[in-house]
């Protein structure tokens, strides 16, 4: 009965998380466009609920539909939490991913308002992942294979290796959204060097940045190396190794499509591309930690009492 309780706002959240992770790819086509500013007012547009969608203001008002959508399905599965869910952290964690979401669309405003300052259109980009992470951790724990597990008492270092990959990831995002919104995004023109040499002359605040951002991908790829070569070489739990191994996938992806980016100028696919499947990865390593925190319930172990109550009952 309880994994039937959990199946719809299992569903629903994961037709929320597929439609948030759509929505970075729009909100990164509003950034790469450069149509942030295609609409100057908020919450409407130019005055109007439909505006003509022509130029920038169908990338910005198209972001702006985007997330009316989604702020509509995360109400929902709120609400459907809240109502019908036993947990007392899951509705919580439904409430809190409403809140984002809100929040989320106030900062949105206000990067319009103000006109694109920096640290809100950062924190704007940062939020996003978060709330992305939080609709992905909803979609885990509503599921039947939670439901059924129960807490891991595997390897504790392997689960702080992926915690630690995953806090790793997250500062690599918002490095990138800096660089981004910043304007960094070629402030080094060539790749894999930095202007011909391993370290280049760090005069701009631009240069420096974006160089960090490169440092940080070198650190990551490490990081998410070694997380999935311990996950797929200390567990048999095929659970464990299907986020793993894509992870792995993605950061291959995530490492093409960052040297696309700086190879094509910029170019609004790949630029809006790395943005998506680094969220993406950082989903994927997030539920890499929470199914490490859970193992299956032995199913042997479930069903011996039975047994021993059968035998009673027939003596």
């Amino acid at each position: 009965m309880g994994e039937r309780s959990a199946s719809g706002p299992h569903r629903l959240a994961v037709l929320t998380a597929g439609a948030t992770l759509a929505l970075l790819f729009i909100g990164g086509l509003v950034t790469s466009t450069g149509s942030g500013l295609a609409v100057p007012d908020w919450p409407l547009s130019f005055g109007q609920v439909f505006p003509p969608m022509v130029g920038g203001v169908l990338f910005e008002h198209g972001h702006r539909l985007a997330a009316a959508g989604v702020g509509c399905l995360t109400l929902v599965l709120a609400l459907w939490v809240v109502v019908r869910e036993p947990r007392p952290g899951v509705r919580a964690l439904g409430l809190l991913a409403l809140l984002t979401v809100v929040l989320q669309g106030i900062l949105g405003g206000v990067t319009v308002l103000y006109r694109l300052p920096l640290a809100v259109s950062v924190a704007h980009a940062c939020l996003a992942q978060v709330f992305f992470c939080l609709i992905v951790t909803l979609a885990v724990v509503t599921g039947r294979d939670w439901v059924a597990t129960h807490p891991s008492t595997g390897s504790a270092s392997l689960r702080t290796l992926a915690a630690v990959t995953t806090g790793l990831l997250f500062v690599q995002i918002a490095l990138g959204a800096l660089m981004r919104h910043m304007g960094a995004g070629l402030a080094i023109p060539d790749f894999p060097l930095a202007f011909g040499r391993l370290l280049p002359p760090l005069v701009t605040p631009h240069i420096a940045v974006h160089f960090a951002h490169r440092m940080g991908a070198l650190l990551v790829t490490v990081a998410v190396g070694w997380t999935v070569a311990l996950a797929l070489g200390g567990t048999t739990d095929r659970r464990i190794h299907r986020p793993a191994l894509l992870a792995a996938g993605l950061l291959v992806l995530q490492l093409i499509l960052g040297a696309a980016t700086i190879w094509s100028g910029r170019a609004v696919l790949p630029a809006t591309a790395h943005l998506m499947i680094g969220g993406a990865l950082l989903a994927t390593s997030l539920v890499l930690v929470l199914r490490l925190s859970r193992r299956p319930v032995a199913r042997a172990a479930a069903v011996r009492p039975l047994h021993a109550l059968g035998r009673r009952a027939l003596a």
